[in-house]
């Protein structure tokens, strides 16, 4: 992959700090980078206008095909990403929908749930939130107990989703259930649009270690959505599901990681406030995480240079979570013994580093867990056989 910058790309670039100086302005820069992992509460309302804004504006669904999105070209893509991140600007408030919910749509939905689901993703007015983790089908997806039943033009929906990342503010969720009764494993799923917004839908806040609580149990208890918002054929869910989990790795880690190498900065910071840099043990851990801070992005840009990513996406997941949670741990050590202070409000009131390091113990597990990135790996790229 030629990872040079084009004299168009380059114009691309300046077009978007152009807007972003314009633009990030106000309430939107008081915020700075709020809303990040473990953050999600941090200024919601005002994240929500800054969405709306970029849809507005034509930054939402650039890399959506036409005509659909901008359709820009892959690296610049990356730039739009990565200049986003240096900019400090807002963390977005609709992931799930611009970038695995819209994809899937555009790749496998009808014309008709195109033109219903596109545009208010792309206006920034309709929030997704994802169900497919379950209390005995998370890693093992293909356990999923969730079942929808037909009742004249309309799904039933019976069961529980888990870990389910703002589901309390999301308008729609995106949900697999069990729609052939007697079914197992992969088949007879289905790839359901539900509306959040309806009675017989339970949400459970679920509080974490750092306090918040951004995740939530879904309980569907007679929750009810059109025959039309099947995507693809009933029954033939796990395909669809396995195509929005394709797109889940994609340019937004190059932003990602921009992100990763501001908190690196902040801890080499921390580092030589205190004077735990002059120990050669942590100056080994420091600079060690530099380097592979590196090697992440140019694995990443390989990554994006598969023409349909597949089993490959999951070296993405292996190198950042691990090395993640490994920065959690070192900025808890260049802090020495103050990394155990907390403030008066206990739980609601750790620092940004201590965030970090209690947050980072779930990278290695949300977005799919390493275990299954490596079965991922092993079965599909290097053809080994089940254990």
């Amino acid at each position: 992959m030629d990872l040079r910058f084009s004299e168009a790309d380059e114009a691309f670039r300046a077009e978007v700090r152009d807007w972003l100086s314009t633009h990030l302005v106000g309430e939107y820069a008081d915020l700075g980078d709020a809303g990040g992992p473990g953050r999600e509460h941090e200024g919601f309302e005002v994240r929500r206008a800054w969405e709306r804004l970029l849809g507005e504006h034509g930054w939402i669904g650039i890399g959506w095909p036409a005509p659909h999105g901008r359709d820009v070209s892959l690296m610049q893509q990356v730039i739009f990403h990565e200049e986003y991140a240096k900019a400090h600007a807002p963390h977005r408030v609709n992931h799930m929908g611009e970038n695995l919910l819209a994809p899937t749509v555009i790749a496998c939905g009808s014309d008709a749930q195109r033109e219903r689901f596109l545009p208010p993703v792309r206006s920034g007015d309709e929030l997704w939130c994802q169900g497919y983790s379950e209390p005995n089908a998370g890693s093992d997806l293909a356990n999923v107990a969730t079942r929808a039943e037909l009742d004249g033009d309309e799904w039933v929906i019976t069961g529980q989703k888990v870990w389910t990342s703002l589901a309390h503010l999301a308008d729609w969720c995106f949900v697999i259930a069990r729609t052939e009764a007697g079914s197992s494993r992969h088949a007879g799923l289905s790839y359901l649009l539900v509306p959040m917004k309806q009675d017989g839908i339970e949400i459970r806040p679920i509080v974490q270690l750092t306090g918040t609580s951004e995740f939530n149990e879904v309980f569907f208890d007679g929750a009810r959505t059109a025959t039309s918002n099947v995507v693809g054929e009933a029954g033939d869910g796990w395909r669809v599901a396995m195509a929005t989990l394709g797109f889940e790795r994609g340019v937004a880690t190059l932003g990602q990681q921009i992100g990763f190498a501001d908190e690196l900065d902040r801890v080499f910071d921390v580092a030589r406030r205190t004077g735990a840099i002059d120990d050669p043990i942590i100056a080994d851990r420091l600079t060690q995480a530099w380097i592979e801070l590196r090697v992440m992005r140019y694995t990443a840009l390989r990554m994006l240079a598969v023409a349909t990513p597949g089993a490959e996406a999951s070296i993405s997941k292996l190198l950042w979570a691990p090395w993640h949670q490994r920065l959690g741990e070192l900025a808890m050590a260049v802090q020495g013994e103050n990394a155990l202070d907390v403030g008066p409000a206990g739980a609601t009131d750790y620092d940004e580093l201590q965030r970090l390091y209690l947050f980072t113990r779930s990278d290695t597990i949300y977005g799919g867990s390493n275990e299954i990135q490596r079965d991922i790996l092993a079965r599909r790229l290097l053809g080994l056989p089940r254990g």
